[in-house]
This record gives structure tokens, sequence and C-alpha cells, in this order.
């Protein structure tokens, strides 16, 4: 922090463009590897999140693809049952914890600083280390695939299946390190994305001003804080049971199996909210674009929002009706259950309202943000289904609850992002992606996704359970799971034509300008795309749609873009104060560091020496990643040199 006060500096003329290239040398990235491996920039994490998701999504896809020509046809021998397990296991993973919540980070990692107004996320270190983590930990899993020891016990990893009696193989040891690792990179930057909430909104950005998209990720990063404590100590403890003969879960040795289970869905099933809710912000924010009106209802949907995460906490022993729990604890956790779909249903009714009173404009992004409603709608009824315990007992284990998960994981978070990729390509890219090809694309992954999802259900409600690798001719399933089949392939055409198209826009795309689609947020209010300190000035608030002002008479006052704090003393950005947004500090912000790369480097040899049992790898890791944090946090010359704190 700063002694300097910040100046009110008109950013126009000849002293705006010299403020600019002031800024630009301060706040841009080092060329070359080195400021590969050490920039801080949230714009390029942003990006590297969501191409890095993007991959697994792919990686994902593949193994999916080859489960359903296995399953094309009855008997089949495409690949052994070890082969099927391991790609049934990886596959979940892949989709579930290194593709649903990272791709969108990415998008928040982004967008958050942009639309509240600010040059930098809270943490730009931390920001970094999180990335650095989750790509350690989703190399460290896939590593087992060349050794021929994946997980390969699904990726919900029931004991005792995943004890060493059942499995002694290194598979399940992949899965808990790999989680545990990942639970680091999902913890900072959980919090790191609660503090810039709180503290790095632009003046006058009050808490009822706040876009729903950061509601949306501020809310699941709080459970992420909350869940994945749970989580990582249910693989700790595995772990512990694998490693030193531990028996946690060892019913043979006083130990409880149910308590996997209880503290695996403990996290899992808020875990489905935060992979839904933020794609659920992104499309509050981007529908209203199209229907050029506001969103109806954002003081319910915030709520709602809020409420659907706080009650995700008292669901999760749905999943267990099948294990002879007590009648009142099912009763219980069934009535919850059911009163989590009112919330989710004020978003529903609040996105339809805006489209029925709204004008909407049908492009590609529209198109997906519409289907996501659907999608939404089947999705939750199919799991509201699921939380009567006497349906449950029938549907429990069988395909309509992959039918389900599909819908909720692809139909909710997919549709949702492929929504906002076409909104703010353009933004990162500053190129237009091709709304022809754009809209080809979507109508072949929503047929293809209704054709691979929907007869799933029948699938289910004939009987056939999950976790087979093949079955016998005879049984009334080969017609479904050919569709099934048919279905899936016409998905990934479809995802393979949105990849052609993002990859020709990159180059060839038309330019985009600052706001292509008139969107009423603050990303919107600089270039395309955005320079290295997204706003010469820090933009005073007004409103909670600060570029639709005009238009809507909303507000007292005037949002300025053009006039407001400089803050160009080096690396510098502007702390306000929780729910108002009163200017509070001048924060001096880091410049790029290669520390959070080399700590990661530490940090995975050491779970490499856990793996293996070396464990004197596993200390000289410790030391390494306690000295490099070290460094890391040793202050730099330039913060020394400041004398004191004060308030602006």
């Amino acid at each position: 922090m700063t002694a300097a006060r910040y100046t009110e500096f008109p950013n126009v003329g000849e002293k705006s463009r010299a403020l600019e290239e002031k800024l630009k040398k301060i706040w841009v990235s080092k060329p070359g590897f080195y400021g590969f491996i050490a920039s801080v920039d949230h714009k390029e994490i942003g990006i590297r999140y969501i191409v890095t998701a993007f991959a697994f999504l792919i990686v994902g896809g593949v193994e999916a693809l080859i489960m359903r020509m296995q399953l094309a046809g009855p008997n089949q021998n495409i690949v052994s049952p070890e082969a099927y397990a391991q790609l049934f296991s990886m596959h979940g993973i892949t989709m579930i914890f290194l593709y649903a919540l990272p791709v969108l980070s990415g998008f928040s990692n982004y967008l958050f600083p942009l639309v509240l107004g600010t040059r930098d996320m809270a943490f730009p270190r931390l920001n970094a280390f999180s990335y650095w983590v989750y790509l350690a930990a989703g190399i460290f899993m896939y590593v087992s695939f060349l050794l021929g020891s994946a997980p390969n016990d699904g990726w919900f990893n029931y004991v005792p299946y995943a004890d060493r009696t059942f499995n002694p193989g290194p598979n399940i040891d992949f899965y808990a390190l790999g989680m545990i690792l990942l639970g680091i990179s999902t913890t900072a930057g959980a919090a790191n994305f609660v503090v810039t909430f709180f503290r790095m909104r632009a003046p006058g950005m009050s808490i009822n001003r706040i876009p729903i998209l950061v509601w949306g990720t501020v809310t699941v990063s709080a459970g992420n804080l909350l869940a994945v404590p749970a989580v990582s100590l249910a693989f700790f403890l595995l772990w512990m049971d694998r490693q030193f003969g531990t028996h946690f879960y060892d019913a043979a040795s006083g130990g409880k199996p149910l308590l996997w289970q209880h503290l695996f869905w403990l996290f899992a099933h808020p875990w489905v909210y935060i992979i839904v809710l933020p794609a659920m912000g992104m499309v509050s924010d981007g529908l209203p674009i199209f229907c050029r009106r506001p969103l109806v209802g954002y003081t319910l949907v915030v709520l709602g929002t809020i409420t659907t995460m706080v009650l995700g906490f008292g669901v999760w022993v749905h999943h267990m009706f099948a294990t002879g729990l007590p009648y009142m604890a099912m009763s219980f956790f069934s009535g919850a259950s059911f009163i989590i779909t009112v919330p989710s249903a004020v978003a529903v009714f609040a996105w339809i309202a805006t489209i029925w009173d709204g004008r909407p404009i049908i492009t590609t992004a529209f198109l997906y943000f519409a289907s996501f409603i659907a999608m939404f709608v089947i999705g939750g009824v199919s799991g509201v289904m699921t939380a009567a315990v006497p349906a449950d007992l029938q549907f429990h284990d069988t395909y309509f609850v992959v039918a389900h998960i599909h819908y909720v994981l692809i139909g909710i978070n997919l549709f949702g992002v492929l929504g906002a990729l076409y909104v703010w390509f353009p933004k990162m890219s500053g190129r237009l992606l091709d709304e022809y090809l754009g809209k080809v694309s979507f109508w072949v992954v929503f047929f293809g996704f209704n054709l691979a999802f929907l007869p799933m259900h029948w699938t289910g409600l004939r009987g056939m359970p999950r976790r087979i690798y093949t079955y016998p001719d005879g049984v009334g399933w080969t017609g479904l799971n050919q569709t099934t089949t048919a279905g899936a392939f016409l998905l990934a055409f479809g995802l393979a034509l949105v990849l052609t198209n993002v990859l020709r826009s990159i180059r060839k795309g038309e330019p985009a300008g600052d706001n292509p689609w008139d969107g009423p947020t603050l990303e919107w209010a600089t270039s395309s795309p955005p320079p290295p300190y997204n706003f010469a000035v820090i933009p005073v608030v007004a409103s909670r749609h600060p570029l639709w002002e005009e238009r809507l008479c909303e507000g007292t006052g005037r949002t300025s873009i053009d006039r407001g704090p400089q803050l160009d003393s080096g690396r510098e950005a502007l702390a306000t104060t929780a729910i108002d947004a009163h200017p509070d500090l001048i924060l001096k912000m880091p410049a790029d560091d290669p520390w959070p790369f080399f700590v990661t480097i530490a940090l995975a040899i050491g779970f490499i020496g856990l793996l293996l049992q070396a464990w004197w790898l596993a200390a000289l890791s410790v030391i390494a990643t306690l000295a490099g944090t070290i460094v890391w946090l040793w202050p730099r010359r330039d913060l020394a040199q400041i004398a004191e704190k004060q308030h602006v």
C-alpha cells in the first residue's frame, strides 16, 4: 500500500495517450519464455484456463467416444474390462474436475477485473499459482494412463473397491494425490475471487450494482472454501489406509466404509452447483444483451444464487438413499432436495421473462442461452425425480442417473460456456466468431446432445445399470445404445465445428470493435482485446448498467469512464470498501514473478515422491516448496521503500 493519494484524471487528448503508453510499459508482461512462466496478468491466466480446460474436454470426449463404441452393440470387445474401467473413471474425472470448473474459472479470471472496473485480481501471483497447480494436477493424473495404471474405480471412487485389498496397483493413489493437489489450486483460486469481490470493485459499484456473473462466481468460491476440505480429507484418509494400513474405511477393523460416501458427497453435491452457478451467471449477464433490456428480477436472481449454494450443502444424502440410512434422515434430505428447486426456478422464470419482455436478436450466443434454459429444465426435473426416495431406489445406479448428470454437466455447463464464448471471444481476441458457422455448429451440437443423452433416460428405465462395459443380446438396450452412440459422434462433430470457428476467427475473423454487442457492463468500455492495465483511469460507477444509463435513465448520476483515479506510480490498483465501494486504499500490485511456477514444480515433485513412496524426495519437496514460498513472499525493494500505509 502506498502513501500517495490518487488524482482525478481526464482521459482525453495527448495526456491520455501519454498516460496509456506509461501504463503499458508498467503493466505489460515480458516477452518470451520468462514472460510465459512469470506473467500474472489475469487476462493471460484466464485464457490459459480456458484453453487447458477445452483441451481436457477434447480428451474426455475421446474417452467417451471409445466407451460409446464399446456399448453400441451387445457383447462388444473393443476394449478390455480393465481398460473400460480406466476410461470410464478418467472420463468422469476429466469432465467434472478438469473441465467443468476450470473453464468457468477461466472466464471469471478474464472478466472479473474488467466487469468490476479494476486492473487485476486481488492476488495476481496466487492467481498464477492456482493455474499452474491445476495444470500440474491434470498432468499428474493423466500420466497414470502412460503407465497403464489410471484410476479405475469411477470418479466417485467408492470403498472398499478403492482399498488396497481389492485395488493393489497405483491407480487409486494417482487419483487420491491428484485430487489433493487439485484441491490446493481450487482453494487458492476461490480465496482470490472472494477477496477480489469484496475489495477490488470500481468506486460506486455498491453491492447492488454487481453483475450476476460476479455473484455466481463468488458464491461458488465461498462454497469451494467449505466443500473442498471435505473431499481432500476423504482422499487423504484413503491414501493413509492404502499406504500405512490405517482403518478409516476398513469395516473389518472398525472403520466405516459409509464415511467415504458422506465425505465425498458432502463435497460432490455442492460441486454440482459450483459448476452450474457461474454458467447461470454468464447467461444472466449475456442473455439481456441480446434481449435489449436488463435482466428481470435482478435481486431475486442474486438471492436465488446464494440460496442455491447454501441449500446445496444440505442435500448430499440423496446420493445415498440406497445405503440403508434411517427413514428420518432420508425424509429430511428428500425434502431439502425438493426445496432447492425453488431458487433455481426463480432464475428460469427471470430468463424467460427477460426474453418475453425484450426484443431478442437471434445470434448464436442467444441460441445457446435459450437452449441452456431448456437443458436446465430437463436436467432439473430429472434431478427432482431422484429426490423422491421410492423413485430414487428404482433409478439408482441406472442409466437414468447418467442421463441426468449429463444434462446438468453438458446441458447446463457446456451450453452456457459456448454461449459465453460467442459473447466474450470478441473482447478476448478483437475479432468476431463467424455467425453462419456458429449457427450451423449450434444446431449440430443441440441435436447431437439430445440424441445422445435423452435416450439414456429410457435405457435406465429399462434397467440398464451404470458402470457395465458390455451387455448380452436380447435385453432391449441395443437400439437405444446405438442411438446414443450416434448422438455422441454428432455432438463431437458439432464441437469440432466450434473449434474450427475459433481457430479460423482468431486470424481471419471480422474486427470486433470495443463493444460489438452494445453491452451494458464495464468490460465493453475498454478496447478489444483490453490493454495490459485494463483501464487508463479507474471508472467511477453510478448504476447497475454503466453503458446503458442514458437509455434506461438509471440512477441519479452518470458513470464516468474517462475521468477517475489514474494510478500510474508503478503497478497500482484501487481498493474499495466491501459494501458501498468507497475508495479506501491504493495497493501496490506485484510485477511478473516466476516463483509461483517454481513453487508449483517443487510441490508437484513432492506428490510424485508420495506416489513412489520416496519419502526423501517428498521431504526435499517440502523444503523446496517452503523456500520458494519465502522467496515469493519476501518484500521487494520497491515495496520495502514504502514508509507507511495511508487511507485514500
